[in-house]
């Protein structure tokens, strides 16, 4: 069964929770960032991943409680110490069958 963007899923605490989808561009490759933001994101309890794409942004699903979520995403803004953000644009994503992500993965 497969929920709007925005409606509340069971995470297995009880607590509803929110998939986005987000796209990172700037100086974002090569800075330490995937791996700062997978640390950012196992403090608030986002799961999901980081991946860098073949255009020099870095691409993030984050799911978990819509204060992480949104935490995380205007942590994104800031990043690891070198990079350079000049753009963080995020949009609901719908999360297909199965479970939602169970860590926050770099790759």
């Amino acid at each position: 069964m497969k929920s709007s963007p925005d409606s509340a899923l069971p995470d297995g605490t009880g607590a509803a929770s929110i998939s986005r989808l987000i796209r990172v561009r700037g100086r974002v490759q090569g800075v330490y960032y995937r791996a700062s933001a997978q640390v950012r994101a196992r403090e608030l309890g986002v799961r999901g991943y980081a991946r860098n794409l073949p255009d020099g942004s870095v691409e993030l699903l984050a799911h978990g409680t819509l204060e992480s979520v949104t935490l995380f995403t205007q942590w994104l803004w800031s990043g690891s110490p070198a990079s350079r953000v000049t753009a963080v644009e995020a949009v609901p994503h719908e999360l297909g069958a199965g479970q939602p992500p169970v860590d926050f993965t770099t790759g």
